[in-house]
């Protein structure tokens, strides 16, 4: 009765969406306006001459691109949005730098409206789905209540507030997991005992996680009797993509849903039973920059025509707010573009080899066998892969396409970087290695990090 009510409270929403698939540039017009609108009397809105915003090309023109960084001091100041902001939720960047997003009553009802569209293609996909009890990934708190100074909450109570109040408790009376185990600290004891409750619910008939490898961790050796289990939501795409394929071997008579492109900033994508989640154009401002990819021996940077990278617009406050994901237009529903996930844009620059991740990504898919992990990092004074797979590495192959890259080419060449290592190590422990550091929800295994102490992480384990 639970998931009945759920799936019933959200189609509304759900036949919105699709009425409006031909018709998303207004729909993101509209979206835009209202938000401007609504926020023009702020201090950020004076700044930026809210009140004469009038189109798209408007407020491109008087709204920069920014990163976290530069909205910390507005966030700090309260000065983004005209409604209260109800709380922080605290998320970690590439470097493990926390920011705190600020969350409003509008930013919360874009998130639901775009989770009541995805439950709704779920729900059509496979309607056993929702037969029964269900396991949505919780995020484990590790730390007590916190507040901001001035007072303000960080972090919600749970996940399912993502949802709104009635939703959340319709979520949480078909949890096969009660919400309390979230409250648990050790993470080794949160995962024994969220495993012990999974194991106990024979009847278990939908799974939603975010990384596929957090379940495969999280069973270990177990092949647990769910029978009515019909669909298990994960990523798929980039780093994701081997362990969900581990997925699909280990439940063959389970439908894999890729999970759309969500983060604690808002979402991008949502599942519509369509080739590739579709853009979620009913709750945020989207604006998919072109963006280069990576740089051939020439020093050029190589841009690939459908790749661009997110950049929202928000209820919560949030303007032209580069995410740093990107992603490849590979298909439309009406107008609507669909979307796969690439990596982030991120590029590791010591020595001036600027590795970009979709680029390193591409070298792995190239020259690596099947994997569960793969990871390159600085080890000194030359980068190391680190990798789980059970096939030895051709790592001369692998050299031979990083260096395709002009700028490590160049590197090499002046003596600046070594030649590549390779060090096996197992997934898990980089998981545990990031637990500590991100929600689970964030954390995304890179194809190149910037760190430079991942030996160190992972010798202890080896």
């Amino acid at each position: 009765m639970a998931n009945a009510a759920w799936i019933a409270s959200s189609y509304p929403e759900a036949l919105a969406f699709r009425a409006g698939l031909h018709r998303v540039e207004e729909v993101q017009r509209e979206i835009l306006l209202r938000i401007v609108r609504r926020n023009r009397d702020t201090p950020f809105g004076r700044e930026h001459d809210f009140a004469s915003i009038r189109s798209v090309e408007d407020y491109v023109a008087r709204v920069p691109l920014r990163t976290y960084e530069d909205f910390a001091p507005y966030i700090e100041a309260n000065a983004l949005t005209a409604e209260p902001i109800e709380h922080f939720e605290p998320t970690s960047g590439s470097t493990g730098a926390t920011k705190l997003i600020p969350y409003t009553r509008s930013l919360r009802t874009e998130v639901a409206r775009a989770i009541a569209t995805w439950i709704v293609s779920t729900f059509r996909a496979e309607p056993r789905a929702f037969s029964g009890p269900a396991y949505w990934s919780l995020s484990p708190v590790g730390v007590g209540p916190r507040e901001t100074a001035n007072g303000i909450r960080i972090g919600f109570d749970g996940d399912d507030e993502y949802v709104g109040k009635f939703r959340g408790a319709l979520v949480r009376a078909v949890q096969a997991v009660p919400s309390s185990v979230r409250l648990i600290a050790d993470i080794d004891a949160f995962r024994r005992t969220t495993l012990a409750h999974l194991l106990r619910s024979h009847s278990l008939s939908l799974i939603s996680v975010w990384h596929p490898s957090f379940l495969l961790l999280l069973l270990g050796d177990e092949q647990p009797e769910w029978p009515n289990l019909r669909t298990i939501s994960c990523w798929t795409d980039a780093g994701a993509a081997p362990a969900a394929a581990e997925l699909a071997k280990r439940f063959p008579h389970v439908r894999i849903e890729p999970k759309g492109l969500l983060s604690t900033e808002g979402v991008v994508s949502i599942p519509i039973g369509a080739a590739a989640p579709a853009l979620a154009y009913r709750s945020h401002f989207v604006e998919l920059m072109e963006v280069g990819t990576g740089f051939s021996r020439s020093g050029r940077a190589e841009a690939r025509p459908y790749v661009r990278e997110i950049v929202l617009t928000t209820g919560g406050g949030l303007y032209r707010y580069q995410t740093g994901d990107l992603v490849e237009i590979v298909g439309y529903a009406g107008s609507c573009p669909l979307l796969r996930f690439l990596g982030r844009k991120r590029v590791v620059d010591h020595f001036g080899e600027k590795l970009n991740e979709v680029f390193v990504r591409d070298c792995f898919t190239r020259t690596l066998p099947p994997h569960r992990f793969a990871m390159l990092a600085l080890d000194g004074d030359h980068y190391t892969l680190f990798i789980d797979a059970d096939a030895p590495v051709d790592v001369a192959r692998l050299e031979d396409a990083l260096r395709e890259s002009f700028h490590y080419d160049y590197c090499r060449r002046l003596g600046q970087l070594g030649a590549l290592d390779v060090l096996r190590v197992r997934e898990a422990d980089y998981f545990a290695a990031m637990t500590g550091e991100q929600r689970l929800g964030d954390i995304k295994p890179p194809a190149v990090d910037a760190r430079r102490d991942w030996r160190e992480r992972f010798t202890p384990r080896l």
